[in-house]
């Protein structure tokens, strides 16, 4: 996979033109046997290829042109972008005015040269971490495609994107595992940032306490230049330390419940080689994540926030959204303002507790997912459904309650099962958390590729 400053050198030293590169992810798009027509709402064929002629000719001339002009990146169908219609991966806004002006986030990825290939597709307004949509259907993900397995969810047509070089990155959301499952399920690398490290302005919401703005791409180092251009600064270099000198905390509560023999075995071999090249890891309990996972019992903040922006539709439009989705939603109608305000001071509180029982610790370490990617199939039932969307949600969303920023890795090897290696930052320390994901990364690639070629 070609990371974003491999693109930037080849399109500098004309080794590759703009025009090309679009074409190229725009016939991926198309391509009836592939998964553009899922993994996308809408696709701007003729305005990519036009501004891809543009920034041919601006370089062709000698101009100077923005470092990252003329490499498509996607967006979920979240951000507003001017004279489109911001519709959540739902038909029940489809008929929503445009939008006035891009979101910020938007507005910086185009000032940094980026051509928007088209709006991804999602989970209806983000709720659920599975990627099906019944709407506009649901992308598969890489792995096993004949078997048709779940891309992971919110942000589902975007991993598939980057997955499937439809673009170079896709720019997702993160409430609860949003970018980095998709990430997992799909083989790439996904970031959630500490959330307010970037602006939410023109981004439809879905809990406003938790939901964070995040890369998906194929290297850490291109998750970190995105969240630079996104925060609205110069990206500069991904460097990383030693690995000696990384401490990381394994935590034996609840986030290894549950967990199939492939992504354990997957996880405790990465465990093992970053162990053996130097890495301090230390296996403990951590037991204030069980009251994390306690206080989404009734559908917590985000079926209480949620509710509360989506009452006024859910009350005129109930039958025009996903069934399923909606059920979750409604889950906020349950919570008493008393219930809700115990919430919020749970999470002030467990938040303290758990940075003052890790702040010794570069990053917490733990599987992204307990689960490889199941069949599309085995969400027929309501029940099933419930089941495995809580479990695939269950790691990532601790991030998220204890407002920290975190990133997922692919560890698996070429031909196996998607698996991803997650980590959890300090708050407000997301340099360090790249720092750390960057040696993380380089350490259990050279491991992969050595193992690649003895066979």
């Amino acid at each position: 996979m070609t990371t974003l400053n491999e693109l930037v050198q080849q399109l500098g030293s004309g080794a590759l033109q703009a025009r090309a590169l679009v074409d190229a992810a725009l016939d991926r798009i198309a391509d009836p046997a592939g998964e553009g027509s899922r993994a996308f709402i809408t696709v701007n064929a003729d305005s990519a290829r036009t501004q891809a002629d543009e920034v041919d000719r601006a370089r062709a001339s000698g101009q100077k042109v923005p470092a990252f002009a003329g490499i498509p990146i996607a967006l979920k169908d979240l951000f507003d972008v001017a004279g489109e219609v911001t519709s959540a991966g739902s038909r029940l806004l489809q008929d929503s005015p445009p939008a006035l002006r891009d979101a910020p986030v938007v507005a910086r990825l185009r000032a940094a040269g980026f051509i928007f290939i088209g709006r991804n597709n999602m989970t209806e307004f983000a709720y659920s971490g599975l990627g099906l949509n019944p709407h506009y259907g649901t992308p598969l993900s890489p792995f096993e495609r004949a078997t048709r397995r779940i891309p992971g969810g919110s942000s589902s047509g975007g991993a598939v994107a980057v997955a499937d070089d439809m673009a170079a990155a896709s720019l997702g959301t993160d409430t609860g595992g949003s970018c980095r499952i998709p990430a997992a399920f799909c083989g790439i690398v996904g970031f959630k940032p500490t959330a307010r490290r970037v602006p939410r302005d023109g981004v439809a919401p879905l809990s406003h306490s938790l939901d964070s703005i995040g890369p998906l791409a194929n290297s850490v180092g291109c998750c970190a230049t995105l969240d630079a251009i996104l925060r609205g600064v110069t990206p500069r270099p991904c460097s990383a330390p030693p690995i000696k000198n990384i401490r990381l905390l394994l935590p034996t509560t609840l986030v290894l419940d549950g967990i199939d023999n492939h992504v354990a075995n997957t996880f405790e071999r990465a465990i093992d080689q970053l162990g053996l090249a130097g890495a301090n890891i230390e296996r403990r309990a951590l037991p204030e994540l069980l009251d994390v996972r306690d206080t989404y019992s009734r559908g917590g903040i985000p079926a209480a926030e949620a509710y509360a922006w989506h009452r006024p539709l859910l009350e005129q439009h109930f039958d025009r959204y996903d069934p399923r989705v909606a059920k979750r939603i409604l889950k906020g109608r349950e919570l008493s303002d008393q219930d809700v305000r115990e919430l919020y001071e749970a999470r002030t509180s467990l938040i303290a507790t758990v940075e003052r029982n890790t702040n010794d610790f570069d990053a917490l370490v733990l599987p992204t997912t307990p689960i490889v990617p199941p069949p599309v199939a085995a969400f027929e039932q309501d029940a099933d459904y419930v089941k495995l969307n809580a479990l695939v949600l269950r790691n990532p969303c601790l991030a998220n309650f204890l407002d920290r920023c975190s990133i997922s890795l692919p560890i698996h090897r070429e031909g196996e099962a998607p698996v991803g290696l997650m980590l959890f930052g300090r708050r407000d320390d997301d340099a360090r958390l790249f720092a750390v994901a960057r040696a993380i990364e380089s350490q259990l690639s050279n491991r992969r590729a050595a193992t690649a070629s003895t066979g």
